[in-house]
């Protein structure tokens, strides 16, 4: 059977998609407006489906669009890879990663992946955790760092490193000075990061069944912001210890004796992603580390 889509038609597909709107997709393609709605006409006509449904003047993916977006997304980094085979172009590397391993544990292996493969084009994505499985599902990112489990049924997840969590409270808090029961800590005011997140659903997971329930006075979307709301005195939270470490040594936070809170991080890739060459060479980079 001959092949009766184009790779320019799914690049103007997925186009589409994101600018919601013919006209936006062909100025960002360069191309003209009618040759953008001719390209969609040719996919929907080689598919033999229509792929969006048209609300007041935006056209939005129906059903059958949603199935086929992150598919046409792999389709054209696999074209992009072939292209690049070899020309000596820069592979492409998009990364997602949840708050806390951008912040601190990313960066270091990043810069020496640079340093190593200066000319890889490298994008980092950063949210939550339900946000970077959501963008490695729809292919919006090569690979994702999560803190938090995964049971997303088209992903394959794989324990990547282990991180402990500690329940800190400022330095002039009453609990700095003793260490108060578990019914009392269970009733002072939380601050916890928002739901959705991989650190509230591991502190959930380990202090829950210890404490029965939280006081939750505060949602704050940032550990950082976190840290330094829980060394004013606002309250009692639990993050991740590398994230709070400078505060505890220099003693503007107390961490509460409790018992070691470990949980795992994780890395996660669509099980239909090509392992590009970008992908290979920083994987392989982490597994040496």
């Amino acid at each position: 059977m001959s092949l009766r889509l184009s790779l320019r038609e799914l690049e103007v597909f997925v186009a589409i998609c994101e600018e919601l709107n013919v006209t936006r997709a062909a100025t960002r393609l360069a191309m003209t407006q009618s040759a953008a709605s001719q390209s969609l006409s040719s996919l929907e006509s080689a598919l033999e489906t229509v792929l969006f449904d048209r609300v007041g003047r935006r056209l939005v993916a129906n059903e059958h669009g949603r199935l086929l977006l992150p598919r046409a997304r792999a389709i054209l980094d696999l074209g992009h890879e072939v292209q690049t085979l070899f020309s000596g172009t820069a592979a492409n590397l998009r990364l997602g990663a949840s708050t806390t391993i951008a912040n601190y544990l990313l960066p270091q292996q990043i810069a020496r992946f640079r340093a190593s493969q200066p000319a890889v084009r490298l994008e980092l994505m950063v949210g939550n955790t339900d946000e970077i499985v959501a963008a490695v599902a729809a292919f919006r990112v090569d690979v994702g760092f999560i803190e938090g489990p995964c049971h997303h049924p088209e992903l394959q997840v794989q324990a990547w490193r282990d991180d402990e969590l500690v329940v800190v409270v400022g330095a002039q808090h009453p609990f700095a000075k003793s260490m108060p029961s578990l019914l009392t800590l269970a009733r002072a005011e939380w601050i916890l990061r928002e739901a959705g997140s991989g650190t509230r659903q591991e502190v959930e997971r380990l202090l829950l069944p210890r404490l029965g329930s939280f006081a939750v006075a505060m949602e704050v979307g940032d550990s950082e912001a976190i840290k330094h709301a829980v060394a004013a005195g606002l309250g009692v939270s639990c993050l991740p210890r590398r994230v709070v470490a400078g505060e505890l040594a220099r003693g503007e936070l107390v961490a509460l004796p409790l018992a070691t809170l470990t949980r795992n991080l994780y890395r996660v890739m669509h099980r239909d992603k090509a392992l590009t060459r970008g992908m290979a060479q920083f994987l392989s980079l982490l597994d040496e580390a």
